[in-house]
């Protein structure tokens, strides 16, 4: 990067309007985090700048391109013209600027940032920052805008260790005066605030500072304004704030601080695939927004605004909106998951404890569910409860459940005895019937067999039930959810380890497996295997080469992917599958609103409906004669009884085309 930073001076004379600077590190840290698919083709070469060129004439700006590239002196070059192409190259810029601060061995902290050089220099002072860094054994990945000679970095100081505070004083004491050699700037597009008052020595004189004290004494003689900064400035280490909580740091004290406030939740994500935040698209409410959360958070392990710890109101209050759509775990560019968070405090509020009824009833869903399509007797008596009006409304109250929510009706038999598997002389697959389908109404896992057999495989279902914990995950029943997923290993283990694929139905079921079990179980090594051998329906058959989609060409379909599903897993396999039949497609950004138990829950239900109103329900209504497409339990509810449209999954689609065209 630093010899990227060498070119920088020749590329100004082409009037850039972005000239950014950032290197592999970055990248990597991209590409490990969003998956290949985030980072485009780049040019050879372990540094980069990316140079933005605007103009009216194509023609003369293709050429003022060349010429730049032809100039910079850089070992390999490329000129990109696309729009897509070039969003998706600024969006490594953009998330690897906050994922940088979260892929390093230790929490990294803004303490260093902002610093700027002239840029004639910046390539030297680069490679002096460089070797500050490992004079004073710390870690940073430093990107910037390098048309300004404006260099970021978040740096590994050791601030909840031994010496850690007296280490961070004596290092950006050193980098102060580094910068101020070089003709620069402690801070290049910022205040110098608290910060870096007290290094201010640095780069004015003893006269210059005396006239700032002189200039303050007469417009605020009795100092009220801003005191301790510029003028008699605090030390920099006296308004630090090192995670702890209740006296001690931990790993959840270091993730809820990772939040910079940046505020990319504050903005409207949502169009073309991005979640975050949901609630806050709903209320507009800050409090409501993930960085809101983020910040009570902080403050609770604090402990000064906002006391009581775990139990504070403050902290339930904040989380009692998020809708765990784990839009944040891929949106937020510093990598905060408030799902992660909000399950663990509902965990450490109420273990040990009575919980909320929902926690009883939507929490232990796969298990009643289980118990009720035993028999199909019990299904039915159960049916015409939740739907007479006097018994319905008893249920709902026991169950916490929203009295202007209907309830979903169970199967007379649970899907894995209702369904068979044909013999068939293809590749074994086991099909993962998840507790929704296997419990609830539906023709999924029927539309999945047949599918599978038509595309050259021998499918089985998986008797035994495999529950992956979601629904205790959610409702913060971690202890709980540990046992569901050590059971299921148990099942699925086998299976994966044998080389047969599983394919997973329910998105939010199968998401648990590529994120939380591995949060979970740390230290069970099957959780990698299993999570490498559940597999999506679009996953497998985009690695099936005797299979081939059917021609939808003229068919209009609406997509809302499941949350989890963009989110966690990744919607790239389906949304090429999808594009291979030739269907117009639109795809629905955002989240259904409804996100497993929290549409249902009692208190919620306003906040569901606007957020479905954000996205999904005008997608639909402009839509009106389109196919709906929802592979997600919880989409298709939504779907049905705020918009009474009928949503089908993938599988569906797939298996039976002429069916669907009708």
């Amino acid at each position: 990067m630093a010899d990227a930073a060498d070119a920088a001076p020749l590329l100004l004379d082409h009037h850039p309007t972005a000239c950014e600077g950032l290197d592999r590190r970055i990248v990597d840290v991209v590409r490990h985090t969003k998956g290949d698919a985030a980072v485009p083709p780049l040019p050879r070469g372990d540094g980069w700048i990316f140079v933005e060129l605007a103009g009216d004439d194509p023609g003369r700006l293709r050429a003022s391109a060349d010429a730049l590239l032809a100039g910079a002196g850089a070992s390999d070059g490329l000129v990109v013209s696309d729009r897509a192409e070039a969003t998706a190259l600024w969006k490594i810029r953009e998330d690897g600027a906050g994922l940088a601060g979260i892929s390093l061995a230790r929490a990294a902290y803004p303490g260093w940032e902002d610093a700027a050089v002239p840029v004639e220099h910046l390539g030297s002072y680069l490679r002096d920052f460089d070797q500050l860094l490992d004079d004073h054994g710390l870690d940073g990945l430093p990107y910037g805008h390098f048309g300004d000679g404006c260099v970021h970095v978040r740096i590994d100081f050791p601030l909840t260790e031994q010496g850690g505070v007296s280490g961070y004083k004596a290092f950006v004491a050193e980098a102060a005066q580094l910068v101020a050699s070089y003709g620069g700037s402690l801070s290049g597009e910022h205040g110098d605030g608290r910060a870096r008052s007290e290094l201010l020595p640095a780069m004015y004189s003893a006269a210059a500072l005396e006239i700032f004290g002189q200039v303050k004494a007469a417009f605020d003689p009795n100092n009220m304004l801003n005191p301790g900064v510029l003028v008699d400035p605090q030390p920099v280490d006296a308004d630090l704030r090192a995670t702890r909580l209740v006296g001690r740091a931990d790993d959840f004290a270091q993730a809820v601080h990772r939040c910079s406030g940046v505020g990319k939740c504050l903005a409207d994500t949502t169009g073309g695939l991005g979640v975050m935040c949901p609630s806050y698209q709903a209320t507009r409410e800050e409090k409501d927004s993930t960085r809101g959360r983020a910040r009570v958070l902080q403050e609770m392990i604090n402990g000064e605004l906002v006391q009581g710890g775990w139990k504070s109101p403050e902290v339930h209050q904040a989380l009692d909106l998020c809708l765990s759509c784990k839009g944040c775990a891929r949106d937020c560019p510093t990598g905060i998951d408030m799902a992660a968070y909000k399950s663990q405090v509902l965990d450490h509020t109420y273990r040990g404890k009575i919980r909320p009824r929902s926690h009883y009833t939507l929490g232990w869903l796969p298990r009643w569910g289980r118990l009720i399509t035993r028999a199909r007797t019990l299904s039915r008596l159960v049916n015409i409860a939740t739907a007479t009006p006097g018994l319905r409304r008893l249920v709902r109250w026991s169950a916490g459940v929203d009295q202007r929510r209907p309830l979903p009706q169970f199967a007379p038999v649970a899907a894995r005895k209702r369904v068979a598997t044909p013999t068939s002389s293809g590749s074994p697959v086991v099909l993962w019937v998840d507790s929704f389908s296997d419990c609830f109404t539906g023709d999924a896992v029927a539309a999945a067999v047949s599918l599978l057999v038509a595309a050259g495989y021998a499918p089985e279902l998986l008797q035994r039930p495999a529950c992956c914990g979601l629904t205790w995950i959610s409702t913060g029943q971690l202890d709980g959810a540990r046992r569901q997923l050590r059971s299921a290993l148990d099942i699925l283990h086998p299976i994966v380890a044998a080389g047969t694929p599983v394919i997973g139905l329910e998105p939010s079921c199968l998401a648990v497996w590529r994120g939380d079990a591995a949060e979970l179980l740390p230290e069970d090594s099957r959780v990698a295997e299993v999570r490498a051998g559940v597999v999506t329906l679009a996953e497998l058959l985009q690695r099936t080469p005797q299979w081939s989609p059917p021609d939808l060409t003229g068919l209009e379909l609406v997509v809302q992917p499941h949350c989890h599903h963009a989110s966690v897993i990744g919607w790239q396999a389906d949304a090429t599958l999808l594009a291979a039949t030739g269907a117009t497609v639109t795809t629905v950004g955002g989240c259904c609103g409804l996100a497993g138990n929290f549409g249902v829950e009692k208190g919620h239900y306003e906040v569901s409906v606007k957020v479905a109103e954000h996205d999904l329900l005008p997608a639909v209504a402009a839509h009106p004669d389109a196919v709906v497409l929802a592979d997600g339990f919880s989409c298709r509810i939504q779907l049905a009884q705020l918009a009474d449209r009928k949503a089908i999954t993938l599988a569906e689609l797939l298996a039976n085309p002429r069916v669907v065209r009708m």
